[in-house]
Protein backbone atom coordinates (compact mmCIF):
# COMPACT_ATOMS: atom_id res chain seq x y z
CA UNK A 1 0.00 0.00 0.00
CA UNK A 2 2.89 2.35 0.05
CA UNK A 3 4.55 4.73 2.92
CA UNK A 4 4.60 8.09 3.42
CA UNK A 5 8.34 10.04 4.01
CA UNK A 6 9.63 9.53 7.26
CA UNK A 7 7.11 6.29 8.33
CA UNK A 8 10.11 4.66 9.58
CA UNK A 9 13.91 4.29 9.48
CA UNK A 10 15.04 4.50 5.53
CA UNK A 11 11.63 6.36 4.18
CA UNK A 12 13.37 9.10 2.72
CA UNK A 13 10.62 10.29 0.47
CA UNK A 14 6.97 8.74 -0.33
CA UNK A 15 6.42 5.74 -2.27
CA UNK A 16 2.94 5.11 -4.06
CA UNK A 17 1.99 0.94 -3.59
CA UNK A 18 0.90 -1.41 -6.04
CA UNK A 19 -2.74 -0.27 -5.57
CA UNK A 20 -1.68 3.36 -6.06
CA UNK A 21 0.29 2.38 -9.22
CA UNK A 22 -2.35 0.49 -10.78
CA UNK A 23 -5.21 2.79 -10.17
CA UNK A 24 -6.95 3.05 -13.26
CA UNK A 25 -5.50 -0.95 -14.58
CA UNK A 26 -5.24 -4.33 -13.57
CA UNK A 27 -3.27 -5.76 -10.27
CA UNK A 28 -2.19 -9.00 -10.55
CA UNK A 29 -2.14 -10.73 -7.53
CA UNK A 30 0.18 -14.55 -7.76
CA UNK A 31 -0.19 -17.33 -5.43
CA UNK A 32 -2.93 -15.50 -3.47
CA UNK A 33 -3.40 -18.20 -1.23
CA UNK A 34 -0.18 -17.54 0.64
CA UNK A 35 -0.58 -14.58 1.84
CA UNK A 36 -0.63 -14.45 5.52
CA UNK A 37 -4.55 -14.28 7.65
CA UNK A 38 -3.66 -10.68 8.55
CA UNK A 39 -2.61 -9.54 5.13
CA UNK A 40 -6.24 -11.30 3.75
CA UNK A 41 -7.99 -8.16 5.96
CA UNK A 42 -6.20 -5.94 4.18
CA UNK A 43 -6.71 -6.59 1.07
CA UNK A 44 -10.38 -7.80 1.75
CA UNK A 45 -11.02 -4.35 3.32
CA UNK A 46 -9.35 -2.52 0.23
CA UNK A 47 -11.38 -4.56 -1.95
CA UNK A 48 -14.44 -3.65 -0.10
CA UNK A 49 -13.93 0.26 0.06
CA UNK A 50 -12.05 0.67 -3.03
CA UNK A 51 -9.20 3.14 -0.59
CA UNK A 52 -6.14 2.69 0.83
CA UNK A 53 -4.24 3.89 2.92
CA UNK A 54 -0.09 4.60 3.23
CA UNK A 55 2.39 3.43 5.74
CA UNK A 56 2.40 6.81 8.13
CA UNK A 57 -0.74 8.69 5.98
CA UNK A 58 -3.70 9.63 7.92
CA UNK A 59 -5.62 9.61 5.09
CA UNK A 60 -7.15 7.20 2.66
CA UNK A 61 -6.85 7.70 -1.34
CA UNK A 62 -8.92 6.24 -3.28
CA UNK A 63 -8.52 3.38 -5.85
CA UNK A 64 -10.09 1.93 -9.06
CA UNK A 65 -8.05 -1.60 -9.62
CA UNK A 66 -8.99 -4.79 -11.42
CA UNK A 67 -7.99 -7.52 -9.23
CA UNK A 68 -6.72 -10.80 -11.14
CA UNK A 69 -5.24 -13.56 -8.96
CA UNK A 70 -3.64 -16.74 -9.20
CA UNK A 71 -2.44 -19.73 -7.15
CA UNK A 72 -1.72 -23.84 -7.79
CA UNK A 73 -3.81 -24.27 -4.56
CA UNK A 74 -7.36 -24.79 -3.44
CA UNK A 75 -9.33 -22.19 -2.48
CA UNK A 76 -11.82 -23.46 -1.21
CA UNK A 77 -10.05 -26.41 0.65
CA UNK A 78 -8.58 -23.63 2.42
CA UNK A 79 -11.48 -21.89 3.43
CA UNK A 80 -12.95 -25.08 5.01
CA UNK A 81 -9.49 -25.39 6.62
CA UNK A 82 -9.42 -22.01 8.14
CA UNK A 83 -6.49 -20.81 6.17
CA UNK A 84 -8.08 -18.36 4.02
CA UNK A 85 -11.03 -16.03 4.72
CA UNK A 86 -14.22 -17.10 3.41
CA UNK A 87 -15.52 -13.43 2.59
CA UNK A 88 -12.26 -12.39 0.93
CA UNK A 89 -12.63 -15.92 -0.98
CA UNK A 90 -16.01 -14.38 -2.32
CA UNK A 91 -15.01 -11.27 -3.17
CA UNK A 92 -11.98 -12.59 -5.59
CA UNK A 93 -14.23 -15.74 -6.93
CA UNK A 94 -16.25 -13.36 -9.36
CA UNK A 95 -14.85 -14.91 -12.69
CA UNK A 96 -12.71 -18.22 -11.79
CA UNK A 97 -10.85 -19.21 -15.07
CA UNK A 98 -9.26 -23.10 -14.12
CA UNK A 99 -5.81 -23.14 -16.09
CA UNK A 100 -5.20 -26.67 -17.24
CA UNK A 101 -1.75 -28.89 -16.50
CA UNK A 102 0.28 -28.77 -19.55
CA UNK A 103 -0.04 -32.08 -19.95
CA UNK A 104 -3.61 -31.75 -20.94
CA UNK A 105 -2.99 -29.47 -23.40
CA UNK A 106 -0.02 -30.75 -25.36
CA UNK A 107 -0.69 -29.20 -28.43
CA UNK A 108 1.18 -25.84 -26.70
CA UNK A 109 4.37 -27.92 -26.12
CA UNK A 110 5.99 -27.04 -29.40
CA UNK A 111 4.80 -23.13 -29.39
CA UNK A 112 6.01 -23.07 -26.03
CA UNK A 113 8.82 -24.82 -26.77
CA UNK A 114 10.05 -22.20 -30.13
CA UNK A 115 9.63 -19.37 -27.80
CA UNK A 116 11.12 -20.65 -24.69
CA UNK A 117 14.32 -21.65 -27.17
CA UNK A 118 13.98 -18.30 -28.45
CA UNK A 119 13.81 -16.64 -25.06
CA UNK A 120 17.36 -18.67 -23.65
CA UNK A 121 19.00 -17.75 -26.65
CA UNK A 122 18.27 -20.72 -29.62
CA UNK A 123 17.31 -18.71 -31.78
CA UNK A 124 18.86 -21.06 -34.17
CA UNK A 125 18.20 -24.41 -32.11
CA UNK A 126 15.96 -26.96 -33.74
CA UNK A 127 14.29 -29.86 -32.17
CA UNK A 128 14.98 -32.94 -33.55
CA UNK A 129 11.96 -35.28 -34.37
CA UNK A 130 12.93 -37.50 -31.56
CA UNK A 131 12.71 -34.76 -28.90
CA UNK A 132 9.48 -33.63 -30.24
CA UNK A 133 8.14 -36.34 -29.43
CA UNK A 134 9.40 -37.07 -26.38
CA UNK A 135 8.57 -33.75 -25.00
CA UNK A 136 4.84 -34.62 -26.16
CA UNK A 137 5.26 -38.26 -24.30
CA UNK A 138 6.51 -36.08 -21.34
CA UNK A 139 3.57 -35.45 -17.83
CA UNK A 140 5.28 -32.61 -17.00
CA UNK A 141 4.53 -32.25 -13.38
CA UNK A 142 5.70 -29.14 -12.97
CA UNK A 143 4.01 -27.41 -16.07
CA UNK A 144 5.76 -24.77 -18.11
CA UNK A 145 8.30 -23.68 -15.59
CA UNK A 146 9.29 -27.36 -15.91
CA UNK A 147 9.24 -27.15 -19.47
CA UNK A 148 11.76 -24.23 -19.24
CA UNK A 149 14.15 -25.56 -17.52
CA UNK A 150 14.86 -28.73 -19.86
CA UNK A 151 14.74 -26.56 -22.58
CA UNK A 152 17.77 -24.63 -20.91
CA UNK A 153 19.72 -27.67 -19.99
CA UNK A 154 19.60 -28.98 -23.14
CA UNK A 155 20.75 -26.30 -24.71
CA UNK A 156 23.81 -26.05 -22.69
CA UNK A 157 24.27 -29.98 -23.46
CA UNK A 158 23.19 -29.96 -26.96
CA UNK A 159 26.05 -30.26 -29.74
CA UNK A 160 25.73 -28.32 -32.66
CA UNK A 161 21.93 -26.54 -33.05
CA UNK A 162 19.80 -29.66 -32.75
CA UNK A 163 18.29 -30.69 -29.62
CA UNK A 164 18.04 -34.59 -29.27
CA UNK A 165 16.27 -36.67 -27.08
CA UNK A 166 19.15 -37.39 -25.11
CA UNK A 167 19.96 -33.58 -24.92
CA UNK A 168 17.00 -33.70 -22.81
CA UNK A 169 17.35 -36.01 -19.97
CA UNK A 170 13.76 -36.58 -19.34
CA UNK A 171 12.39 -39.67 -16.95
CA UNK A 172 11.17 -42.45 -18.18
CA UNK A 173 7.26 -42.96 -17.63
CA UNK A 174 6.74 -45.93 -14.52
CA UNK A 175 6.57 -48.95 -16.13
CA UNK A 176 4.21 -50.26 -14.12
CA UNK A 177 1.74 -47.17 -15.13
CA UNK A 178 0.68 -48.84 -18.45
CA UNK A 179 -1.74 -45.52 -18.98
CA UNK A 180 0.64 -43.27 -18.24
CA UNK A 181 1.15 -40.26 -20.26
CA UNK A 182 4.04 -41.85 -22.65
CA UNK A 183 2.67 -45.34 -22.27
CA UNK A 184 2.16 -47.51 -25.21
CA UNK A 185 -0.96 -48.60 -24.26
CA UNK A 186 -4.15 -48.47 -25.41
CA UNK A 187 -2.00 -48.89 -28.60
CA UNK A 188 -4.22 -46.56 -30.21
CA UNK A 189 -3.70 -43.98 -27.70
CA UNK A 190 0.19 -44.20 -28.28
CA UNK A 191 -0.16 -43.94 -32.02
CA UNK A 192 -1.84 -40.87 -32.04
CA UNK A 193 0.78 -39.32 -30.01
CA UNK A 194 3.12 -40.16 -32.37
CA UNK A 195 1.32 -38.85 -35.06
CA UNK A 196 1.04 -35.50 -33.20
CA UNK A 197 3.86 -35.59 -32.80
CA UNK A 198 4.73 -35.53 -36.29
CA UNK A 199 2.64 -33.25 -37.43
CA UNK A 200 3.17 -30.49 -34.94
CA UNK A 201 6.82 -30.52 -35.45
CA UNK A 202 6.17 -30.68 -39.21
CA UNK A 203 4.02 -27.65 -38.92
CA UNK A 204 6.34 -25.71 -36.14
CA UNK A 205 9.06 -26.35 -39.13
CA UNK A 206 7.20 -24.87 -41.69
CA UNK A 207 5.22 -21.87 -39.74
CA UNK A 208 2.02 -23.23 -40.01
CA UNK A 209 2.41 -23.70 -43.80
CA UNK A 210 -0.11 -27.07 -44.36
CA UNK A 211 1.32 -27.41 -47.83
CA UNK A 212 4.27 -27.26 -47.03
CA UNK A 213 4.38 -29.36 -43.84
CA UNK A 214 2.15 -32.12 -46.10
CA UNK A 215 5.28 -32.11 -48.73
CA UNK A 216 7.66 -32.64 -45.59
CA UNK A 217 5.64 -35.38 -44.44
CA UNK A 218 5.72 -37.10 -48.09
CA UNK A 219 1.45 -37.10 -47.82
CA UNK A 220 -0.98 -35.16 -49.32
CA UNK A 221 -2.62 -32.11 -48.35
CA UNK A 222 -6.09 -34.10 -48.44
CA UNK A 223 -4.50 -36.63 -45.94
CA UNK A 224 -2.99 -33.94 -43.77
CA UNK A 225 -5.94 -31.98 -43.63
CA UNK A 226 -7.56 -35.66 -42.59
CA UNK A 227 -5.20 -36.02 -39.94
CA UNK A 228 -5.77 -32.55 -38.31
CA UNK A 229 -9.35 -32.71 -37.94
CA UNK A 230 -8.96 -36.29 -36.44
CA UNK A 231 -6.69 -35.77 -33.66
CA UNK A 232 -8.39 -31.78 -33.12
CA UNK A 233 -5.15 -30.10 -34.32
CA UNK A 234 -6.36 -26.19 -35.10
Amino acid sequence: FGHEKGAFTGADADRAGFFQAASGGTLFLDEVADLPLAMQVKLLRALQDRKVRRLGATAEEDVDVRIISATHQQLAELVKAGRFRQDLYYRLNVIELAMPALRERKEDIPQLARALLDRLGGQHTQLAPDAALALLAYAFPGNVRELENVLERALALCEGDTITAADLDLAPAPSDEPHAVGGKYPLQDYLDRIERGALLEALGQTGNNKTAAARLLGISFRSLRYRLERLGID
